[in-house]
C-alpha cells in the first residue's frame, strides 16, 4: 500500500516539474491569459484546436493553455449572445435580422421553410459576435498578463522555475 502511494507521489512531483520546466512567471501568465481569451471566441469548437495551433508555433506549455481554454468554457457559452448583441452594433447586417425569439416557438417548421436564410443570418451573426470578441481580446490578454505575473510571481513553485532558467 506504501508503495503504491510513494508511486503516485513521485509521478505528481515528476508532473508538477514537467509542467514548470522552464516557464516564467511571464511565459505562464502569458500562455494562460491566451487560452482563457481564446477559450472565449464565440464559435464553439474552435477553441482548442486554435489554442493546440499557437501553442506549437510560440513553443508555449501545452497543457497550461489547454486548461485555461477549458476553464474559459463557460464563458464561452454566455459570452456568445453578448458579442452577438456588440457585433451588431458595431457592423450592422443589411439585411432583416434573425429573430431567435421564433427558433423557441417551431425551429423544424422555421428551417423547412427558409433554411438557407436562417445559415446565412446565423452566419453573418457568428461574423458579428467574432468582430466583437476580436476587438476585445487584445486589451483582455494584455490586462491578464499583467495581473497573472504579479500573482504566479508569488507561487514559490513558479518563482523556483523562474530562478532555474
Amino acid at each position: 500500500m506504501k508503495r503504491g502511494a510513494y508511486t503516485f507521489e513521485s509521478m505528481k512531483k515528476k508532473a508538477a516539474a514537467w509542467l514548470l520546466e522552464g516557464i516564467s512567471p511571464q511565459r505562464l501568465a502569458l500562455t494562460l491569459a491566451l487560452g482563457f481569451v481564446l477559450g472565449c471566441i464565440p464559435l464553439v469548437g474552435v477553441p482548442t484546436g486554435l489554442c493546440v495551433v499557437l501553442a506549437v508555433i510560440f513553443r508555449l506549455n501545452l497543457p497550461a493553455i489547454q486548461a485555461a481554454n477549458y476553464a474559459a468554457m463557460p464563458f464561452q457559452m454566455a459570452l456568445i449572445f453578448p458579442f452577438a448583441r456588440l457585433g451588431g452594433r458595431l457592423a450592422p447586417a443589411t439585411h432583416a435580422a434573425l429573430d431567435l425569439s421564433t427558433l423557441g416557438q417551431s425551429p423544424v417548421q422555421m428551417l423547412m421553410h427558409s433554411s438557407g436564410s436562417v445559415a446565412a443570418q446565423l452566419g453573418v451573426m457568428a461574423g458579428q459576435a467574432l468582430l466583437a470578441w476580436l476587438l476585445l481580446a487584445i486589451p483582455v490578454v494584455g490586462l491578464l498578463t499583467l495581473t497573472l505575473t504579479g500573482v504566479l510571481r508569488r507561487v514559490p513553485a513558479v518563482a523556483a522555475a523562474r530562478v532555474r532558467n
